[in-house]
């Protein structure tokens, strides 16, 4: 088998769900965007330009996007600075240690009015939220501010923000209405702008946004580096280094001129603890790609070409190829069962066992599948809601089913060209 691409990356927003038990504890070994350690600050306009509905509109927003995380001390804490000429410290980070709590606060929030000084509050905030010595967790956590306004600023953004980013706090930028420029959001926030900027057009609209806006954080909170040759370089993970496929595999030429492959043997073992390659799990939604080939005999066999399994050997993602009958099965958790799976068979998916070149991708969106070969549309089937993954079990690449051995392909070699996986990325 010869395998040019390889990733994940999400690109559909849909909440999270976290799996609790009857007493409503949190299971061992879980991941996901809920469980991600953040320190979470919204820097909200409180201008007079808003008026009182617009700022109602505004904290309801604020409610929506927060419920999708865990609020705890080992988790997600909250934030809120409102502003106008001033800022004021509504909500200090680890005040409330529960969803219920942070939502009743936000809730009891009062609107200031007055003039819009953007500048001014993210200095704020980087002083009196982020650079307040009392962070009660003792693992690292993600620095994540996200300014919502209505309007160009009466002061300077741009070093404001430039200081923020030197205390590696991650700013989001979120634009309602005409009055607030493009270049203005774009000084504010990281780059690139695609993933790190937003634009609505009033405040009716932000409702649109609150899901996407969530994603946003869970990406920034999930992945932890950028993917080069990526759209827009992506955050991701970088399976090839990651799982150290190049320390152990011989380089040969790939499938284009421009790329070397990676070598595999049946007597190689990729695997490596799934806490190694996702530490703070996976995207509940998500796109999988993978660009392959496969000769004989990978071309009739059933094998895994990802998994990560859980420390008992469930399947927590898998994308598993069946040569056998010429089909496709996609296994993942679910709310309802250990792991669900679908199988995809339609006659364009055959093409994938002719021994010749083809893609093939998954788009898992909230409650469904959709499958593409070549990117031509194949089949769209319903899944369960799904829930975070363990962590506590390994990954694993070109595996046979229920065994440990490698994948043999061409006298027991196979080859991985350009093998990553990439996570969380909203297109334009």
């Amino acid at each position: 088998m010869y395998l040019t691409s390889l990733y994940i990356c999400s690109r559909i927003v849909t909440k999270l769900v976290l799996h609790v038990d009857p007493v409503g504890k949190c299971f061992p070994g879980l991941a996901g965007c809920s469980t991600t350690p953040n320190d979470l600050a919204f820097i909200i306009d409180g201008s007079s330009s808003l008026g009182i509905p617009n700022f109602e509109t505004a904290k309801r927003w604020l409610i929506n996007i927060t419920s999708g995380f865990d609020v705890s001390t080992r988790h997600t804490q909250v934030a809120v600075v409102q502003y106008s000429d001033t800022p004021r410290l509504e909500i200090p980070l680890g005040k409330h240690q529960n969803s219920q709590e942070l939502i009743e606060a936000i809730t009891s929030i009062s609107y200031l009015g007055g003039n819009t000084r953007t500048g001014r509050a993210i200095k704020f905030a980087t002083d009196h939220v982020f650079g307040m010595p009392n962070r009660t967790s003792q693992s690292p956590r993600n620095r994540i501010a996200v300014v919502l306004t209505d309007g160009r600023s009466q002061d300077d953004v741009e070093d404001a923000a430039m200081e923020a980013r030197a205390q590696n706090i991650v700013l989001f930028a979120v634009g309602v209405g005409n009055e607030i420029s493009n270049s203005e959001l774009v000084s504010v926030a990281n780059k690139p702008p695609s993933t790190y900027v937003l634009h609505v057009e009033d405040y009716k609209s932000i409702a649109n946004i609150w899901d996407l806006m969530e994603q946003k954080l869970c990406e920034e909170s999930v992945c932890p580096t950028r993917i080069p040759g990526t759209v827009n370089d992506q955050k991701g993970f970088d399976l090839m280094s990651l799982m150290k496929i190049e320390q152990v595999a011989q380089k040969v030429q790939g499938s284009l001129i421009s790329e070397k492959a990676s070598q595999l043997s049946a007597h190689m073992d990729i695997t490596h603890n799934t806490r190694e390659i996702f530490p703070e799990g996976l995207p509940p939604a998500f796109v999988f790609v993978a660009t392959l080939r496969l000769k004989n005999p990978a071309h009739w066999m059933k094998f895994d070409l990802l998994r990560v399994l859980s420390q008992d050997g469930v399947k927590q993602i898998a994308v598993t190829l069946n040569g056998a009958d010429k089909s496709v099965t996609f296994t993942c958790t679910s709310t309802l069962k250990k792991e669900q799976t679908v199988i995809f068979n339609d006659r364009g998916i055959k093409r994938l066992f002719d021994t010749d070149w083809h893609q093939l991708k998954f788009l898992v969106k909230y409650k469904r599948i959709t499958c593409f070969v070549d990117g031509a549309y194949m089949e769209e089937q319903y899944l369960d809601p799904v829930v975070p993954i363990y962590i506590n079990g390994k990954t694993q690449v070109a595996k046979k089913i229920n065994i440990e051995t490698t994948v043999p392909v061409s006298d027991s070699n196979a080859i991985f060209d350009t093998c990553l996986i990439t996570s969380l990325y909203v297109p334009n």
